[in-house]
Formats: C-alpha cells, structure tokens, sequence
C-alpha cells in the first residue's frame, strides 16, 4: 500500500544493502486528500536483503492535506489502525493509527510498532485539521 519515495544509506554492508532510512507515502483509504508520510529505519546486509532482519522500531510521521479539498468515503470510526505494515518475518509491526478529534475537526495520525511479547513505546504523532465547512462524518 506505500509508495516508497527514496532512502538515504546510514552505514555501509560488505554483503546486501546498506542500512537506510526510507521515506514512504501513504494515501489515507478513507480519507481523500491526506497523505501520510513516514520515515522509518531498514535493516541491510544479507538478512535485510531477504526480507529476515528485523527492522529498528523507530518511526517518524508526517500527513499533510495534498488535495484542495479533504473528503470522506463514508463514515470514520473515531479510531481506526489505517495501515499496518510487517517489520520483521514474524510478529512485529508498523502500525499508523487515525484518530478524529471532534471538537477541533482535526484528524490526528499516530504511528508505533508492537511486538507479540515486547512493544515498542517509541512513537510519533501528527495532526490535519480539516475545514470547519467539512465535518468529520465520524461513526
């Protein structure tokens, strides 16, 4: 479901891809006009280049309105896990997770990962305020 932007290499591998920073986009599936974008860690070398190292659990978020007009398709839940993405082969996740602020119309995306026995409480957060003339359609 992301769009993968660029990296920057962070250390260098003798074997397999350096260590990077990727940056990614994500469109907001209920949401049309937000997009969502995260920095986060990849680990390289051998197990990195096959999919098997596990990824550091630190995230940094940005969603910005992109279109001239925010609008929903349908209604939001007042919380909803809007993307969930594997960081590791087995039990470790990168989560981004919206949730509406009613009173301020805004909605606020937050990104963590969990681990089945050991999360991380490493997070980032962000807001898009929407125009009072949209209320948020919220369930």
């Amino acid at each position: 479901m992301a769009q993968e932007l660029g990296d920057v290499s962070t250390a260098f591998r003798w074997l397999g891809k350096n260590d990077r920073i990727a940056v990614e986009a994500y469109d907001d599936p209920k949401v049309v006009g937000v997009t969502c974008y995260v920095s986060r860690a990849r680990t390289g070398g051998v197990k990195g280049t096959v999919g098997l190292a596990e990824d550091k659990a630190e995230a940094s978020i940005a969603c910005r309105q992109v279109a001239a007009t925010v609008t929903f398709k349908g209604t939001v839940p007042q919380q909803e896990d809007v993307f969930s993405e594997r960081m590791s082969i087995l039990f470790k996740r990168l989560h981004i997770v919206r949730l509406v602020d009613v009173k301020r119309n805004t909605l606020v995306y937050l990104t963590y990962s969990d681990k089945l026995i050991d999360g991380s409480p490493m997070n980032a957060i962000t807001a898009v305020p929407v125009a009072a003339s949209t209320p948020i359609p919220v369930k």
